[in-house]
C-alpha cells in the first residue's frame, strides 16, 4: 500500500509554526496579566474594606451605626464570624457570585456582637472586563502580525528554494551553464546560499569528471582509428578462407564500434548542428527502409513535409531498424503518420532498465534480448534526435494475453502514452518538431496526440 503523504509548502509551515507559537505566547501572557490584575484588584478591595470597617467602628463609637453597616448580620459568612469572635478584625472575600466578588469586613463588639459591612465592587471589576477585551485584541494582533511575518519570510525563502530547484532541473537536463547561486540571487546570505554553493561545486565536479571521461573515450576511439584501418587493410591481403573472413568481420566490427564511440562523443558535446532540408517524410522513409531493411514493412498513414536533416534522420531510422532486427523478431513494421515515425518489432520488448532510465552507452539490457552489441545504437539515435529537435520515445506494446508492460520512457526524460497494440513487442516512436531546432539543439515542446 502506498503511504499517504501530505505535501505542504515551506511558507505554510512557517505560518502555521509562527501562528501556533504566537497564539500560545499570547494566551499565556493574557492569562498571566489577567490573573495578576485580578489578584491586585482583590487585594486592593480587601484593603479598602479594612479601612472602611475601621472608619465605621470609630463612627459607631461616637455617632452611632451608619446605615450601610450591620450588627450581627445573619448573612455574615460563618468563617468570618468565627475569626472575629476571637477578638480580631478580619475581611472575607466571596468570589463565587460572578465576576465582581463580594468583600466583607467585620470587627468584634462588646457582648460577643459583630459589626460588619459588605460591598460588591462591580464598577471596579468592570475595568477587568475591558482589560480582557484589550488582551484579546492584542493577542489577535500579535498572531496576525506573526502570520504576516511568516508569509514574508517564508515566501522569500520559498521563492529562493523554488528558483534553486528550477536551476537544478536545468542542470539535470544538460544546461551546464546554469548555476544555482546566480539563479537565487538576493543580498541576504543564509543557509540557502550555502546549499547553492555546495550544489554548484558538486555540479562543477561532476561536469569535470564527465568531460574528462568523454575526452578519454573520444581520444581512445580517435587513436584506435588508424590501427583499426590498418588492420582492415591487412585483412584484405590475407588469402581467402574461413579464418580470413573471421578476421575481417571482427576488424569491421571493431571499426564500427570506434566510429560509433566517436559519434557518441560528438553528440554529447552538444556542438552538432542540423543541416535542414524540406523532405516528404513518407517517401523518404519508404526509400530508406527498402535499402536498410528490405524485409520490413512500411505503411504511410499520412504524409507530411518536414524540415529536418536527412542524413541524421536516416541514421536514426537505421539504428532503430538494426536494433529491431538484432534484438526483436519479425515482422518489423515502420509506420509514418504525419510527423510521427514509428518502428515496431514483435520480440520480447525493451528491457525494464531502458524503459525506466532511457538508453545508456555499453548497456544492452536483459538476457532475453540476446545481450549482443554495445548499447550505442539507441544512444546515437537519441542524440541525433536531440540535434533534430525531435523526441524519441521507447515503450513496449501490450501483448495479446493482456500482460501489462512497464511504463515507457522518452529519450529526453518524459513518459510516452501511446495507443496499445495487440501482439506485444518493442515500439520506438520519433516525434519530429513542427519548427526547426534552435541554435542550441534544444528540444521544443511537442504536444502528444491522445
Amino acid at each position: 500500500m502506498r503511504r499517504f503523504a501530505l505535501r505542504t509548502g515551506l511558507r505554510w509551515k512557517l505560518i502555521i509554526a509562527i501562528a501556533a507559537v504566537s497564539s500560545l505566547g499570547a494566551i499565556a501572557l493574557s492569562l498571566v496579566v489577567h490573573n495578576a490584575a485580578r489578584v491586585s484588584m482583590l487585594d486592593s478591595s480587601r484593603d479598602m474594606q479594612d479601612e472602611r470597617i475601621k472608619w465605621v467602628q470609630s463612627v459607631y463609637k461616637t455617632k452611632g451605626l451608619p446605615p450601610f453597616a450591620k450588627i450581627d448580620d445573619p448573612a455574615l459568612p460563618p468563617a468570618l464570624r468565627a475569626v472575629v469572635l476571637t477578638g480580631k478584625r478580619a475581611t472575607y472575600l466571596d468570589d463565587d457570585q460572578g465576576d465582581a466578588p463580594e468583600v466583607w469586613a467585620a470587627v468584634p463588639l462588646a457582648g460577643g456582637r459583630v459589626l460588619s459591612i459588605h460591598t460588591r465592587f462591580e464598577d471596579r471589576y468592570a475595568v477587568l472586563t475591558d482589560l480582557d477585551q484589550a488582551l484579546v485584541v492584542g493577542s489577535a494582533s500579535v498572531v496576525l502580525g506573526g502570520c504576516a511575518l511568516g508569509v514574508l519570510i517564508g515566501g522569500q525563502l520559498s521563492r529562493r528554494l523554488r528558483k534553486a530547484a528550477t536551476a537544478a532541473g536545468k542542470i539535470t537536463e544538460g544546461d551546464t551553464g546554469v548555476r544555482i547561486r546566480d539563479a537565487i540571487g538576493g543580498r541576504v546570505r543564509d543557509e540557502t546560499d550555502d546549499l547553492a554553493r555546495a550544489v554548484d561545486a558538486m555540479a562543477d565536479a561532476l561536469q569535470q569528471r564527465l568531460d574528462a571521461e568523454r575526452r578519454v573515450t573520444a581520444d581512445i576511439a580517435h587513436e584506435l582509428r588508424t590501427p583499426v584501418t590498418g588492420l582492415l587493410t591487412a585483412a584484405e591481403l590475407l588469402p581467402p578462407g574461413r579464418p580470413t573472413e573471421l578476421v575481417r568481420d571482427r576488424a569491421q566490427a571493431m571499426r564500427t564500434l570506434v566510429e560509433d564511440v566517436l559519434e557518441v562523443a560528438r553528440l554529447e558535446t552538444a556542438a552538432e548542428r542540423a543541416e535542414l532540408q524540406e523532405i516528404a517524410l513518407g517517401e523518404f522513409v519508404e526509400r530508406r527502409v527498402r535499402v536498410l531493411a528490405p524485409d520490413a514493412t512500411v505503411r504511410v498513414d499520412r504524409n507530411a513535409y518536414v524540415h529536418t536533416d536527412p542524413r541524421r534522420l536516416e541514421r536514426i531510422l537505421g539504428n532503430l531498424l538494426a536494433n529491431a532486427a538484432k534484438h526483436g523478431r519479425t515482422p518489423v513494421e515502420v509506420t509514418v503518420d504525419g510527423r510521427v515515425l514509428k518502428v515496431r518489432d514483435h520480440g520480447p520488448g525493451f528491457p525494464a532498465a531502458l524503459l525506466a532510465e532511457g538508453p545508456s552507452r555499453f548497456r544492452t539490457g536483459s538476457t532475453d534480448r540476446s545481450g549482443n552489441g554495445h548499447g550505442l545504437g539507441l544512444t546515437i539515435a537519441t542524440g541525433q534526435a536531440r540535434v533534430l529537435g525531435a523526441r524519441l520515445t521507447f515503450r513496449n506494446a501490450i501483448p495479446q494475453d493482456g500482460g501489462v508492460p512497464p511504463e515507457g520512457r522518452e529519450a529526453d526524460g518524459g513518459v510516452s502514452s501511446e495507443s496499445r497494440e495487440a501482439d506485444g513487442g518493442a515500439v520506438a516512436v520519433l516525434w519530429l518538431p513542427e519548427s526547426a531546432p534552435t541554435e542550441t539543439g534544444s528540444i521544443p515542446v511537442i504536444t502528444l496526440p491522445e
